[in-house]
């Protein structure tokens, strides 16, 4: 499940695995140039922060990091009483106990995300991805996220195992080609 959230925010933050370095669609598409991730930081200011903070809130990305914390307190729960089941109850507690701890954790990594954000877009860039999400398109496409993303995790699945025995096929048959038998 974990390796599931990271996938899904992985695919909901474009500019974190190289979307920057794709091509404009045509050139009315070329309204600011890519950017490039070998691009020094920019000194962020508190108030570019604080929106690059809104924006991680607005854009749905926070409850990524939010989703962590249940799912690791679970990990921990199975792990242990797999092989201890009698500990159920007390665990229950413990964890129970220990999650608004960990859940003040979500706000470091929000903070984080907060400052590479304002690192790489000026505030201008940040005025206008906030402008987005709080507009009516932004706040659907917020909402449609867990859908779409469910979605392409199961079209990337089907995909992923197609591209695989495709390419391996492929590699079969030029290895052929060469005399060689795989």
């Amino acid at each position: 499940m974990f390796l599931r959230a990271a996938f899904l925010f992985l695919l909901a933050t474009p500019l974190a695995h190289g979307a920057e370095k794709r091509p404009p669609a045509s050139p009315a598409a070329a309204v600011a140039p890519p950017v490039s991730s070998s691009a020094a930081p920019l000194a962020a200011t508190p108030a570019q922060i604080a929106l690059a903070r809104a924006v991680i809130l607005d854009s749905g990305i926070s409850s990524s990091f939010q989703l962590i914390i249940p799912q690791y307190l679970e990990q921990i729960a199975l792990s242990v009483t797999r092989t201890r089941p009698e500990l159920v109850a007390d665990l229950n507690l413990v964890l129970a106990e220990i999650r608004p701890d960990f859940d003040k954790k979500v706000d470091e990594m929000i903070d984080s995300a907060a400052h590479l954000y304002a690192q790489r877009l000026t505030q201008k860039e940040l005025e206008d991805v906030s402008a987005f999400f709080k507009s009516p398109s932004g706040r659907k496409y917020v909402g449609s996220q867990p859908f779409l993303m469910n979605d392409m995790f199961v079209a990337m699945q089907a995909w992923s195992q197609k591209i695989s025995v495709d390419m391996m096929a492929r590699v079969r048959e030029e290895m052929r080609k060469k005399g060689h038998e795989l």
